[in-house]
């Protein structure tokens, strides 16, 4: 039977105490983590959020106390009055092992069932059960520094870009469906039969709506919902930092966002971000790694071997070459007595899995051994080894097409595999600024140029005249906010002109009708007066878990789907009864 609280009050939590305490009186409560029975002594370990605290049981307790201690498990809560003492036994490990609480008064608040794993974050227990049983999953120490630690960006958050002068402003969660890429997840309406709402997959245009109205500087930590398949880096329901600001350019917005980083990095870690942020442009981090969000922690740089091998006697170079294409690899320095052929095979079979019609390589380990040896001539092979800077003990890996795009996408991938698989060292936090991103890119399945960026993304002023006639060329004022290979961010400066808008919409195949039903509130309010302005959007999930080095999304949100995107705790989505069905004017077709 659970106990009332009384006139009980908690003093202190667990983890506070230390040996300034002593003598004190407290009241504590919490979770049993474990309870030891050593005949005349027992000794209890009780959990809160903020750590745990030895309960102490001995010759001078009460019988009625010390019996009701002895029936304790773990997982029960309780209620525990005493006195702070100095421990005999003192625990180094945690904050509180230089003392204990004597107790002189125990209340059961609630008993436990055993339950089905370990709360530790030592358990073995797979992912799916802690899953099915989050609330208990979540009492283990590791989750709940991770979701507190959460809570402190988001705090941090509002101070930095309050003291900046925005405003924060909710957004409808149930809005126009207006998709941007990825799936919508649509409501249906009960009032109007046939219509449904959209869950946001950002506040893209009211956001922009904000800055019509003049409000200047706009932030929120928004929810966002995107019906797409998962990633360990993604949820189909997601937080952001959203911000837009006018009368500003890109430079004005990129310098808000890098004193956010650095203040946030320095109250949360403890950690200097050096500003300003390295910045290069789209162009520069495909050919240098292959990728538009590098991790540069680490080299193993792509470099361009057409040169060399144009006109050697190896027919899958000079051909890449001869056909518009072009031959590239990286070095991976110092790794030849790991990279046996064996290991190479298993990378080849990788980079075929990602497109590549295969893998040319040269491993030195005091000779040369080589795929491709035996076409070219010393001079050739030197040459090429010069310009990849592979020496003794290095390992090449090159790739080679007539689709230099397809090359550079496919090193890039490899990079990062054999990276991981040779575990290159990666530490520390490495940001960097990607800029002058292209204004669209070429669907191979329909064969249209189609916008990379919302079509309200501005192309740089330069590249206007070539809309029509050099779409491959054509660079957005839109920015990428990267750290460590993940993409924290994207932003752009938005189009406020109306003619240039017109045209970016037939551009994409929008008439002017189409254009109308999916944006015409903002063109409306674009006719009154709309001030040059842009913004972009954090991921404040892929913020928290870079900063802590989780390895998956799970680990830093509180209650989160799996890969089907359904959630275990709760078994949802649910199907629903047919009288709510019908209220809502909907049927179920079973197939």
């Amino acid at each position: 039977m659970a106990e009332l609280l009384g006139s009980d009050r908690r003093t202190h939590y667990c983890g506070e105490l230390r040996e300034s305490d002593i003598g004190k009186k407290v009241c504590v409560m919490g979770w049993v983590q474990k309870q030891r029975d050593l005949g005349s002594l027992i000794f209890i370990d009780l959990r809160d959020r903020t750590g745990i605290v030895q309960l102490a049981f001995d010759e001078k307790t009460e019988k009625e106390i010390f019996d009701k201690a002895f029936r304790i498990r773990s997982e029960y809560v309780l209620s525990a009055k005493g006195t702070v003492r100095e421990r005999s036994s003192k625990n180094p490990n945690i904050p509180t092992g230089n003392i204990e609480i004597f107790v002189e008064s125990l209340k059961i608040l609630a008993v436990s069932e055993t339950p089905p794993f370990e709360i530790t974050d030592e358990t073995k227990a797979n992912e799916e059960l802690r899953l099915k049983y989050r609330y208990l999953d979540l009492r283990r120490p590791a989750l709940q520094q991770n979701l507190m630690f959460r809570h402190k960006v988001a705090k941090i958050t509002r101070d930095y870009f309050d003291e900046q002068g925005f405003i924060e402003i909710e957004t409808p969660i149930l809005i126009k469906s207006t998709p941007e890429g990825a799936r919508d997840y649509l409501v249906p309406s009960r009032l109007h039969k046939g219509s449904f709402y959209a869950l946001p997959q950002s506040p893209q245009l009211y956001k922009q709506l904000s800055m019509v109205a003049g409000f200047d500087r706009y932030m929120q930590i928004a929810r966002c919902f995107r019906d797409e398949d998962l990633r360990a880096d993604r949820q189909p329901e997601f937080t952001q930092i959203d911000l837009e600001m006018s009368f500003v350019d890109q430079e004005d917005i990129l310098n808000i966002v890098e004193g956010y980083i650095q203040r946030l990095f320095k109250e949360a870690l403890d950690i200097d971000i050096p500003l300003p942020l390295p910045r290069y442009t789209y162009r520069e981090v495909m050919n240098r790694f292959g990728t538009d969000k590098p991790d540069m922690r680490f080299g193993m740089e792509l470099r361009d071997l057409s040169d060399v091998v144009a006109d050697c006697g190896f027919a899958v170079f000079a051909d890449a070459v001869k056909n518009g294409g072009s031959v590239r690899g990286f070095t991976i320095k110092g790794k030849a007595d790991v990279l046996t052929r064996k290991e190479i095979d298993k990378l080849t079979e990788y980079a075929k899995g990602c497109g590549a019609k295969g893998l040319a390589w040269v491993r030195r380990a005091g000779q040369i051994s080589s795929s491709f040896a035996k076409f070219l001539t010393e001079d050739e092979m030197n040459a090429l080894l010069a310009k990849a800077d592979c020496e003794d003990g290095d390992v090449l890996l090159i790739i080679a097409d007539s689709n230099t795009s397809n090359v550079l996408t496919q090193l890039g991938q490899l990079r990062v595999e054999a990276a991981n698989r040779l575990n290159i060292e990666r530490s520390g936090y490495c940001f960097l600024w990607v800029v002058e991103m292209p204004f669209f890119e070429f669907d191979k399945e329909t064969g249209e140029w189609v916008a990379m960026h919302h079509p309200f993304t501005a192309p740089l002023d330069e590249c206007i005249p070539y809309l029509e006639t050099d779409k491959a060329n054509v660079r957005a004022k839109a920015y990428d906010l990267v750290l460590n290979g993940i993409e924290l961010s994207s932003g752009s400066i938005r189009i406020t002109d109306p003619e240039l808008q017109a045209k970016i919409f037939q551009l994409l195949g929008l008439s002017d009708e189409e254009a109308k039903a999916k944006f015409g509130y903002l063109l409306d309010a674009f006719r009154f007066g709309p001030p040059p302005h842009g913004g972009m959007a954090i991921g404040l999930d892929r913020l928290v878990m870079q900063m802590l080095g989780a390895s998956s999304l799970r680990e830093v949100v509180a209650f989160p789907k799996v890969q089907n995107a359904s959630e275990l705790m709760t078994d949802c989505p649910a199907e629903v009864p047919e009288s709510a069905l019908e209220e809502l004017g909907l049927i179920i077709r079973k197939e």
